[in-house]
């Protein structure tokens, strides 16, 4: 008997330790004590990170893109009011602003409800599952997808194409997804598969290969270009971060040249560089250097 107890001792040790191995759904967060929360996957388990200091990026700080700008921004005010709106990729050159213009977002219309959620591409096949968190919530949740990209057959690709626009469940109302990344429809493309188009009477039909990679990008109802920008642009957003660090009008003039070199030395003259050269510059400025 003794035996028999001791056994069921140790089964029920052993199952309680199973148990806690097993993946569980993500337990609700304190919605109120931030604006923006990081989706994140650890040993099996899942939940809603906080975030204490989100970017505190400005629609204002962002300069020379006030068209990609005044678009998303529209876009998330009749989201915010209600109204229907599109899920938004913004694509192109790096460094000038896409993931940047989002965190702004944030900023503005957080007293509004509008909430950001950050899921890295590893974990968008948990999407369903975030939305079913939210669904229901009185904020306005944006599913903040940064630099995405996919190679050929990944799970995750399938997973937010669903998500998008293809599943027999429907999104809630309160739920888009804003994504980044430098690839246009974000899958490689090769030149083979351009063979495959076909001219019938007169119109281009695209090969099935292209055709798949174009379905995950068609289904964002709104795309935002970014280029890079002009000689002219890199050096006005320089004298603008130039500014706001303190730096003297005298001062600003005669840290043009530099200003070329550096972005000459990184290849990219881009808002990232000219932010980065900014703080480079102020930081030696302020030491006396």
């Amino acid at each position: 008997m003794n035996d028999f107890v001791d056994l069921m001792v140790r089964a029920e040790r052993l199952m309680d330790r199973l148990e806690q191995l097993l993946p569980r759904a993500a337990e609700e967060p304190d919605w109120s004590s931030a604006v923006a929360f990081l989706w994140r996957r650890r040993n099996g388990r899942v939940r809603l990170q906080p975030v204490a200091r989100p970017h505190a990026v400005r629609l204002k700080d962002l300069r020379d893109v006030d068209e990609q700008k005044a678009r998303i921004d529209l876009n998330t005010r009749q989201f915010l009011a209600g109204r229907r709106a599109n899920n938004v990729l913004l694509t192109g050159a790096r460094g000038t602003g896409k993931s940047s213009l989002v965190k702004a977002l944030l900023n503005a219309y957080s007293d509004k409800g509008l909430r950001l959620i950050e899921v890295d591409k590893d974990d968008l096949m948990d999407l369903p599952e975030i939305v079913e968190l939210v669904q229901g919530r009185p904020e306005r949740f944006i599913l903040f997808c940064d630099d995405l990209s996919f190679e050929d057959a990944e799970p995750a690709y399938k997973a937010l194409k669903s998500v998008l626009d293809g599943s027999v469940a429907a999104v809630p109302d309160n739920v888009l997804i804003y994504a980044t990344s430098n690839r246009r429809h974000l899958m490689p493309e090769y030149h083979d598969e351009n063979l495959q188009t076909r001219h019938v009477d007169g119109e281009i039909h695209p090969g099935e290969a292209i055709e798949e990679k174009i379905s995950l990008s068609e289904r964002f109802g709104l795309w935002i270009s970014f280029y890079p920008f002009s000689q002219d642009e890199y050096l006005e957003i320089v004298a603008y971060w130039l500014k706001n660090f303190g730096v003297s009008r005298k001062a600003i003039d005669e840290a043009r040249q530099e200003a070329l070199q550096w972005a000459l030395m990184r290849g990219s003259r881009s808002g990232r560089v000219a932010w980065q050269f900014a703080r480079d510059w102020a930081g030696r400025a302020s030491d006396g250097a």
